[in-house]
């Protein structure tokens, strides 16, 4: 009798454990700037968003990779980039961190929270595999439901037509979206197909496996290029940007003021991108800034019909919501450039049947036979055009910062992160602002801890490197993260330190370090590395054992990795190879 009443005790706790563990929901955007959400600064109407963060907690100063797949692959696996064989790109470079596959000796958060019980699902962008178009099944191991999602539904690679997307797969099959019997919208629109399936995932799993928690990432592609937006959502927004760079910078500056996410004795960086006063063509530039507004709004949009979804199925309040950018606002001149191509007057090319898959990242056709049009002065918006917004609005969009995606200068690099979890987050947090340095690869020992899962020392027979981050759980009480070592930070040769108050920053392989006191210019404005010379020595050398250890170097860049690294431009230290 005492047995079974012990045994029955212990039931009842774990039964207990596994109802008050939360849902964890991962949710993604791409190509953003650290202003451009309402909560942030914007004049972005973000009402979604802006709500989670007044219930929840805004980190102000949280990290990515500066770059799609790389911050991919560390949030997945909660190692840097390389360490998880993506220090680049989808492209075998032959070295351990630049292989171009999410590798075996990396767990997923979904490979972990599986054996704690969790359902795992998974919406969006996953772009951390070069085999895009494999040719037999076996090719598929580092496809979603491979790497223990239990359901699937986005592309596998990392951009395309927002109206017709390459590589759009449900679970692990290429599916049309004009022919997918499973989801059929009035008309199609990516963004919104992310939102439908992740709000359908919720609906789905609250009938079919109710007494289990749910682990769901979402990774949209907005408001990465192309510039595709609803007529709709465009049309809020016409006129909003015809003020040009400088007044949505300056209005955006303000707002950022009144929200304390500025210090006043900040210097803000200079505008760059180019003068709105010599701007050719301003209903262009106008047009570019209206649709990624549009793109964004339409994004919060699919998050409020989440959101009620899981208030619907009573799992809203205890649901940990995190939501997050891959990098900072892009300045590719993608599209931008060639000569105005007026659309023709009737479609000049063979219809497209609906079974067709879509082959191309950038279509060569739409679906009724429209060639696609790139050039500046194209308005941009319709599934015939294919644009990015350019260098001018990116530095916009990463007020108050410098540079822009690829770079590892906080325009890059910080952007930020809401949590929200009624039931996990004290009152009195919301609407706090946390400024404890985190990044990316905090998210898996975060969704460990809430979940009271193991994190593996192997998996399916493989070795597993122990995981990097710390969690971020202590922190949505007020409390200290524990962070003992500093954050690192390559990207094609761009290089970058955050220890405590200071950051040691490069622009390139071959690029002079620079030093800044966070807490007095987080904007980065004034170097002092000339008057701090010993602090740049030891901080470049926490770089170079970080870089050695994490599979950073050797690296892809054409030139000897220097050991000392430059210190001044133009002067190079003795080299090894």
């Amino acid at each position: 009798m005492r047995f079974f009443l012990l045994f029955g005790f212990f039931l009842t706790i774990l039964s207990t454990h596994g109802a008050d563990r939360p849902n964890i929901i991962l949710i993604m955007a791409d190509d953003m700037g650290y202003s451009d959400l309402g909560c942030f600064g914007s004049e972005i109407d973000t009402p979604n968003l802006d709500a989670l963060a007044k219930g929840g907690v805004r980190f102000t100063q949280f990290y990515n990779t500066a770059r799609c797949c790389p911050t991919r692959a560390a949030l997945l696996t909660g190692l840097y980039p390389h360490q998880a064989g993506i220090g680049h790109m989808m492209d075998d470079k032959g070295l351990p961190g630049y292989r171009g596959e999410l590798s075996r000796d990396a767990v997923t958060i979904a490979e972990v929270l599986k054996p704690a019980g969790y359902r795992t699902y998974m919406a969006g962008k996953w772009h951390v595999t070069k085999k895009v178009n494999p040719l037999v099944a076996d090719a598929k191991e580092n496809w979603p439901l491979q790497r223990g999602f239990d359901r699937f539904y986005g592309t596998i690679h990392g951009a395309g037509s927002y109206f017709d997307p390459n590589t759009l797969t449900r679970d692990n099959e290429f599916i049309s979206p004009f022919a997918d019997k499973d989801y059929q919208p009035k008309s199609f629109y990516y963004t919104d197909a992310i939102a439908d399936h992740a709000t359908r995932f919720v609906a789905d799993h609250a009938r079919d496996h109710q007494a289990q928690p749910f682990f769901m990432y979402v990774a949209m592609t907005a408001p990465h290029w192309p510039m595709h937006a609803k007529p709709e959502d465009m049309a809020k927004y016409k006129g909003k940007y015809d003020g040009g760079y400088d007044a949505i910078r300056a209005a955006r500056v303000e707002k950022m003021k009144k929200l304390r996410l500025l210090p006043p004795s900040w210097q803000v960086t200079a505008q760059a991108g180019g003068s709105w006063s010599t701007v050719k063509n301003r209903e262009f530039e106008t047009r570019c800034m209206e649709v990624f507004a549009a793109m964004i709004d339409c994004m919060d949009q699919g998050i409020g019909r989440l959101v009620a979804e899981l208030k619907k199925q009573g799992q809203y309040e205890n649901t940990l919501i995190l939501f997050f950018q891959d990098n900072g606002g892009c300045a590719e001149g993608m599209g931008r450039n060639g000569p105005l191509k007026p659309r023709a007057s009737q479609p000049t090319l063979p219809a497209m049947a609906a079974t067709d898959l879509q082959p191309d990242m950038i279509p060569k056709q739409t679906r009724d036979g429209y060639p696609m049009r790139q050039g500046y002065g194209i308005l941009p918006g319709g599934a015939d055009t294919y644009h990015g917004y350019g260098e001018a609005w990116a530095n916009v969009s990463n007020t108050p910062f410098r540079e822009y995606k690829h770079w590892v200068h906080e325009g890059g690099i910080s952007t930020p992160l809401v949590a929200h979890w009624p039931k996990g987050i004290p009152a009195g947090r919301h609407n706090a602002l946390e400024t404890q340095p985190a990044h990316l690869i905090d998210l898996m020992a975060t969704c460990v801890d809430v979940a009271g899962a193991r994190y593996p020392t192997q998996h399916a027979g493989q070795k597993i490197k122990p995981v990097e981050g710390v969690s971020l759980h202590p922190a949505l009480k007020g409390e200290s993260i524990g962070r003992k070592e500093p954050i690192f930070f390559e990207h094609e040769g761009n290089r970058a330190v955050r220890d405590g108050i200071w950051k040691l920053v490069a622009k390139g392989p071959q690029g002079a370090w620079e030093l800044y006191n966070m807490e007095a210019d987080r904007t980065e404005q004034h170097d002092l590395a000339a008057s701090e010379p010993e602090r740049v020595k030891a901080m470049a050398n926490q770089w170079e054992t970080w870089a050695k250890r994490a599979q950073v170097i050797p690296w892809i860049w054409g030139l000897p990795h220097g050991d000392p690294l430059p210190n001044k431009k133009g002067k190079k230290g003795k080299k090894k190879v």
